[in-house]
């Protein structure tokens, strides 16, 4: 396929973009140029008045929990989860978890996202990567641990050796499935819903495999200072002590941080996933994106889940991501061209994906194709401020993953929207019955 006659921001420079062309050979870019010449027999894609750059990646979300959106509003994180989200992950059955996760990545993939870290809950993770095959996502997820309740139903605390040994063998079932494009990631959820015995094993688990840690950290501060009572240190010194932390460890949100642990996730290498839109929704805070960056830890940008976000648009997390931090650091903290950065090869390093995020000869062809015709991305300007600052799910028009076209058009070409729709909304009317919320 060649990519035709768009604004290119292949990303592998802050500022550059050129009118060009790219091309792509099986799952990888091949060339990328001014005015290269069709092929005979390759297919060409029209991208005038577009621009065309990486697919985006997202650093943390919760595909499973769509069927919730819009019904878990008003609450700050620990009432958020007790009262309305682990109440909801109980009482989902596999039918529910794979409407939520065929709705979630399709939101996802129809909003130029390429590749994402998700979190799903205690059961049916089946399903989430089975949905995740077919509409054709870059896609690391992993079954959620818990093992202590803080009031969570029973059908989420797991037992702990059992826990554990369903993940080993759902990472050797969907590891590497998928042509490559599904991983497998060891995901306890949070310090006070799990033992360390669980964070133990979760580490033992996934560095055994060479799969990624992904867990919750520091995102409010009643949990912070309960895990500070609970043992004495930080959120992120603690799990740095349990093994939690590394160039293979993604932690998400990191917004009440002691002094040291800034220096401490730099040191390790730990990744951070940045959530804005689900830290203003909750009241959680704001992570100090600026300080994150400018102390060399790695960061990437997440919708997280639909009912604390109530969207998992990643335009919605670039738009804060550049202004948000102005209240604190100034009119300069964070500039388009950075935010960019961040949902793309940024990213895609905190997930530890190699030749993903930039246009460049070699690289994966994850690509996003990006119309001119929002309003707000009018008349033109610097591309990454129209895009990060006026761009939102309704300029995406084509989407690449592995060298597959998965929405042209607008259109979502491997699953039946209106299908998914339909299946989400009577499956969220059977939970919510359920759970007497309507």
């Amino acid at each position: 396929m060649l990519i035709q006659g768009g604004t290119l921001l292949p990303l592998t420079e802050k500022g550059r973009s050129f009118a060009g062309d790219v091309r792509l050979a099986g799952n990888r870019i091949s060339e990328v140029g001014e005015h290269l010449p069709p092929q005979r027999g390759e297919a060409v894609l029209d991208a005038r008045d577009c621009y065309v750059l990486p697919g985006f990646v997202q650093t943390h979300v919760h595909v499973v929990q769509s069927l919730a959106r819009h019904r878990a509003d008003g609450l700050e994180l620990l009432d958020w989860l007790s009262q309305r989200i682990w109440p909801y992950e109980a009482a989902l059955d596999v039918e529910d978890v794979a409407a939520a996760a065929r709705l979630g990545i399709a939101e996802l993939l129809t909003g130029g996202t390429t590749s994402a870290l998700d979190m799903g809950t205690t059961h049916s993770q089946d399903a989430i990567f089975q949905a995740a095959e077919q509409l054709g996502i870059r896609f690391i997820s992993g079954k959620c641990h818990m093992d202590d309740g803080l009031g969570a139903p029973e059908r989420l605390c797991e037992d702990t050796g059992a826990s554990l040994a369903e993940a080993e063998e759902l990472g050797r079932r969907w590891h590497g499935a998928g042509g490559g494009r599904l991983r497998y990631a060891v995901a306890p959820r949070f310090v006070l819903s799990c033992t360390p015995a669980l964070m133990k094993g979760a580490v033992a688990l996934a560095r055994r495999h060479g799969w990624l840690l992904h867990t919750h950290t520091s995102e409010n501060h009643r949990e912070t200072e309960l895990v500070r009572q609970r043992t004495g240190t930080g959120n992120v010194t603690y799990l740095s002590e349990l093994g939690i932390g590394g160039q293979d460890t993604v932690l998400a949100h990191c917004i009440h941080l002691d002094e040291d642990e800034y220096a401490l996730l730099a040191e390790e290498g730990t990744g951070v996933a940045h959530c804005p839109g689900a830290n203003l929704k909750l009241a959680s805070g704001v992570a100090d994106l600026p300080r994150l960056l400018a102390a060399g830890i790695r960061v990437g940008l997440g919708a997280d889940g639909p009912p604390c976000n109530n969207r998992l648009s990643i335009f919605h997390e670039m738009a804060l991501a550049g202004t948000l931090h102005n209240l604190r650091h100034g009119a300069t903290a964070i500039d388009p061209w950075t935010v960019l950065e961040l949902a793309t090869w940024r990213g895609a390093q905190v997930l530890g994906l190699e030749q993903v995020g930039q246009l460049a000869p070699g690289w994966l062809a994850d690509i996003v194709v990006l119309g001119h015709d929002a309003w707000a991305m009018e008349p033109g300007g610097d591309p990454a401020a129209a895009i990060v600052f006026g761009g939102g799910p309704e300029a995406v028009r084509d989407v690449i993953v592995d060298g597959q076209v998965v929405v042209r058009d607008r259109r979502l070409l491997t699953g039946d929207t209106a299908e998914i729709r339909r299946r989400a909304r009577t499956r969220a009317q059977r939970v919510a019955a359920k759970l007497g919320w309507i």
